[in-house]
């Protein structure tokens, strides 16, 4: 019996494993408030978003940039902003899917 030959996709979908790695950290972002580790998930998230937002420029869907663009902004970790409450506990599984969300539809045609 012989294998049936695969064919390779036509896109490529660089901004997925960036996206996927900085939605499981936000994901647990919420447990680690509060504490010293949390200065990690602030250099993850402003990183990922960087370079997720290079990804979108790559594969010209320019409507990802002002996403990402603010993301780094707000978790920026040399500058961080004071936030606290619901809302910033909120604010991250919100960026997780944003992440996951740009990680899935930002794609770029193979060569």
């Amino acid at each position: 019996m012989m294998a049936k030959q695969r064919t390779s996709s036509v896109y490529q979908r660089n901004a997925f494993a960036p996206g996927l790695l900085a939605a499981a950290v936000l994901f647990l972002a919420p447990v680690l408030m509060g504490g010293d580790w949390f200065t990690v998930v602030l250099f993850v998230a402003a990183i990922f978003a960087v370079i997720v937002g290079w990804f979108a420029i790559q594969a010209r869907q320019w409507w990802w940039l002002p996403v990402f663009v603010v993301i780094a902004v707000i978790w920026n970790p040399v500058f961080p902003f004071p936030f606290t409450g619901p809302v910033w506990t909120a604010a991250q599984p919100v960026a997780a899917v944003v992440f996951l969300v740009a990680g899935a539809l930002i794609k770029v045609k193979r060569a």
